[in-house]
C-alpha cells in the first residue's frame, strides 16, 4: 500500500479544517493510501517533520496557510528524494492555492491532493532560505506575520487590510542596487517583490496576467519611493486598477537576481519572516517540485502546455470519444442541454457521478439523464459510487456510465 504523510496546522484560518479530518483522511484511505497524520505543535514543526521523513512514503499533503506550505515545500527541498506535495489551503489569503486553481472547497481539495495530476512548479531560493511563491521588502511586507492569528481568524482577510493602514502614516525607503541579466538598477524604494503567482495578498493579477509557474523565471516588481502625496496616490490607483505605472514602477522577468543595501532590509518570504539583510541572492529553480493540481486546470499553469504528455493526449482524446456511446466507452459529455441555474448552482462545484449499470440503458442521452444527475444525484452517489470530482460547466456537463 502506498505511504502518505499529513501535516496539517490545526490552528490555521478558522479552524475549518478540525472537524473535517475524518472525512478528508477517509478521502485519502479510499485512494489506497497508508495515512500517517500530524498535526504542527510549533513554527517550523512542518518544515522538520519533512526533512525527517523516512523512506518508502510517495505523497506528502499539507493543510494550513501560505506559512504551511512554505514549510512544507522547504523541508522537501532540502531532502535528496523528493516526493509531490498536496495542499489543502485553509489560511487566511492563500495566495499559492488561489493561483494554482487548487479548490476553496477543503473536501474538494483532499480529493485533488491524491487524484489530480502533479504540476512540476519553479521554486525560489532565497540566499540559504526556500521560498515558493513571493519574496518581498518594504510597505506592508510585514502585515502578514504581525498581524496576530486570533484576529486573522476573526477577520479574515480583513485583519490585513486594518494592519495595512497603520502602516500608511509611516512609510519606509529603502535605497536599493537592484542587478539582474546585466541590469543595474539604483533608486529608493518602498517596496519590491520578487514572485510566481498570481495573487499576492488576496489580489489577483497585479503582477501580471500572463504568469506561468514552470518557465524558469520571476516576475520582479519594484516601486520607487513617492516624492509627495499625489504620487503615493498615483501608486495606489495604478495597484488597485491592476495597471503598471512605469513612471513610478520597475516590472520585469528573470531568473537571477541580486538586491544590495548598505542598511539590512526585512523580507518576507511566503507571508512568513524571511530575515533582515544587506545582500539578497534570488535564483529560480525551474520544475524543481511536483505540486498535486486539478488536470484541468494544468495546461493553463504551463509555459508550453502543447508540451502535455502524450499519455494524457491520448486520454483526453478516449474522453471525447465518449461522446457517442455505444456500450465500451465509459464517458459521456451532455452538451445539447443547459440545466436551469437554480439558485447560482453554475457557480458551484459539481462531481460526476457513477451510474449503476442496470440505470445505463433506460437513462443513457436523454435530457432525463440530466434530471437525474442534478437532482436526484446525491442520493445516487452515496448509494451507488460516490463522487469522482470533476467541474460541471453550463453547456457542457459530464456523467459517467
Amino acid at each position: 500500500m502506498k505511504k502518505m504523510l499529513f501535516v496539517y496546522n490545526p490552528n490555521a484560518g478558522k479552524g475549518l479544517l478540525r472537524p473535517k479530518v475524518s472525512d478528508i483522511v477517509d478521502i485519502f484511505v479510499k485512494a489506497g493510501y497508508e495515512v500517517t497524520i500530524y498535526p504542527t505543535q510549533s513554527y517550523r514543526d512542518a518544515y522538520k517533520k519533512v526533512c525527517e521523513l523516512e523512506e518508502g512514503y510517495q505523497l506528502v499533503v499539507c493543510s494550513g496557510g501560505d506559512g504551511t506550505i512554505d514549510e512544507v515545500v522547504t523541508g522537501m527541498m532540502q531532502r535528496e528524494h523528493k516526493i509531490p506535495i498536496g495542499y489543502i489551503p485553509t489560511g487566511t489569503t492563500n495566495d499559492f492555492a488561489n493561483s494554482l486553481h487548487i479548490p476553496k472547497d477543503i473536501l474538494m481539495a483532499a480529493h485533488t491532493s491524491v487524484n489530480g495530476a502533479p504540476f512540476a512548479c519553479d521554486i525560489g531560493r532565497f540566499n540559504d532560505d526556500v521560498f515558493v511563491y513571493i519574496a518581498a521588502f518594504g510597505l506592508f511586507t510585514d502585515v502578514s506575520y504581525q498581524t496576530k492569528q486570533n484576529v486573522k481568524n476573526v477577520l479574515g482577510h480583513l485583519a490585513y487590510v486594518l494592519e495595512g493602514v497603520k502602516r500608511l502614516y509611516n512609510i519606509p525607503s529603502y535605497h536599493v542596487k537592484v542587478t539582474y541579466d546585466d541590469q543595474m538598477i539604483e533608486e529608493n524604494f518602498v517596496y519590491g517583490m520578487v514572485t510566481n503567482s498570481r495573487s499576492v495578498g488576496g489580489f489577483r493579477n497585479i503582477i501580471g496576467k500572463h504568469v506561468v509557474f514552470d518557465d524558469g523565471e520571476f516576475e520582479v516588481t519594484l516601486i520607487k519611493s513617492p516624492k509627495n502625496a499625489l504620487e503615493l496616490q498615483e501608486i495606489v490607483a495604478a495597484l488597485l486598477i491592476e495597471q503598471i505605472d512605469t513612471k513610478h514602477m520597475y516590472t520585469f522577468k528573470t531568473n537571477h537576481i541580486t538586491f544590495e543595501s548598505l542598511e539590512e532590509i526585512p523580507w518576507t518570504l511566503d507571508g512568513e519572516f524571511g530575515g533582515q539583510h544587506d545582500f539578497v541572492q534570488i535564483h529560480n529553480e525551474k520544475q524543481a517540485l511536483q505540486i498535486m493540481v486539478s488536470p484541468e486546470h494544468i495546461s493553463s499553469l504551463m509555459e508550453y502546455p502543447e508540451k502535455l504528455s502524450l499519455e494524457a493526449a491520448e486520454e483526453k482524446t478516449e474522453e471525447e470519444k465518449g461522446k457517442s456511446y455505444y456500450g465500451k466507452e465509459r464517458k459521456v459529455f451532455v452538451e445539447t442541454w443547459v440545466y436551469p441555474d437554480f439558485g447560482g448552482l453554475c457557480n458551484w462545484t459539481w462531481e460526476c457521478v457513477e451510474i449503476p449499470l442496470h440505470y445505463r440503458t433506460v437513462w443513457r442521452g436523454s435530457i432525463c439523464t440530466n434530471l437525474f444527475v442534478f437532482l436526484i444525484r446525491p442520493w445516487i452517489a452515496n448509494r451507488y459510487y460516490g463522487i469522482c470530482g470533476r467541474t460541471c460547466q453550463p453547456e457542457k456537463c459530464c456523467f459517467i456510465v
